[in-house]
């Protein structure tokens, strides 16, 4: 597997210490990363600042620090919207687009997207056809640019593994693989090793996390007592400190032939708070885990 480390640990968004791409690189490759997974918006690498200049600052620093591009990361939600009249989905096809252009002045071979969240007044059908025609126009559009489409199982459509797979099924397109993560399916419950073979054939790039549950309690004062809320509280930790069972999904993967990117994310606060410090442990634990476990 190639280990790379995303951008979004170090964009700012949480709070935490936040470094330009530039310096981002240059931090990945000293700590030890063979590829960086670049977070397809601002304060990284949104379409509207990635001129050519632009590029070519990136695609020097890259070199510079003899490390790689594999993924950039898009951001998509393909649900339908109350403005009817508005082009949502059009404008997200001409996003993707423009990452796949910016992936193939890097050299990155993927691009990695996220389906829907479900949407009130709308069918369940509705959605996903619309999901379904979106991906498919995408994962044509960017085949003149080389580019991969990675599916992400992180909205709630096609959050579950079987679900994910009919959703592929449906695009049919050589250029659409998967990017398939543990921590939803451990949240919800999955079996990891299981669901990760069998997700293996399919899949491009995985990005990892770790983290803790925290049960939430309501206090019910008419009963001197707590009532036990849903769902748990989850909190980024370092990696193998967690409740998720990697070494079962890094086996389940291997098993199922997988040997593509494996990317490191801090997109949530973590223990310890957003110091470049902290987050620095943390990706550097991070390679450090993987080469002694996979």
């Amino acid at each position: 597997m190639k280990i790379s480390l995303f951008s979004v640990s170090y964009a700012g968004y949480w709070g935490q210490h936040k470094l330009d791409l530039s310096a981002f690189i240059s931090n990945a490759a000293q700590l030890g990363y063979d590829s960086v997974m670049i977070a397809g918006k601002r304060p990284h690498l949104s379409p509207l600042d990635a001129n050519s200049d632009y590029l070519a600052s990136v695609k020097s620093a890259l070199v510079d620090n003899n490390i790689a591009c594999s993924v950039i990361g898009g951001y998509t939600d393909l649900s339908p919207t109350a403005a009817a009249e508005v082009p949502y989905l059009e404008m997200q096809i001409s996003y993707v687009e423009s990452l796949a252009r910016i992936a193939s002045a890097l050299g990155a071979p993927i691009v990695r997207v996220f389906t829907a969240y479900e949407s009130e007044g709308h069918t369940l059908q509705t959605v996903w056809n619309g999901v379904v025609a979106a991906l498919r126009e995408m994962c044509d559009r960017v085949a003149e640019y080389g580019v991969t489409l990675a599916v992400q199982n992180h909205h709630d459509l096609g959050v579950h593994s079987d679900v994910l797979l009919e959703i592929l099924h449906d695009i049919d397109r050589p250029n659409c693989k998967l990017g398939f993560d543990a921590w939803s399916p451990a949240l919800r419950g999955e079996d990891l090793y299981e669901s990760a073979k069998k997700m293996a054939p399919h899949t491009a790039i995985t990005t990892n996390a770790d983290y803790i549950r925290l049960p939430r309690f309501r206090y019910q004062p008419q009963l001197i007592n707590y009532e036990r809320a849903q769902p748990d509280m989850v909190r980024a930790v370092k990696f193998g400190d967690g409740f998720i069972d990697y070494p079962a999904f890094f086996h389940g993967l291997k098993e199922g032939g997988f040997d593509g990117i494996a990317n490191y994310e801090m997109c949530s606060p973590v223990r310890g708070g957003g110091t470049i410090e902290t987050l620095n442990e943390y990706s550097a634990h991070y390679v450090k885990w993987m080469l002694a476990n996979t």
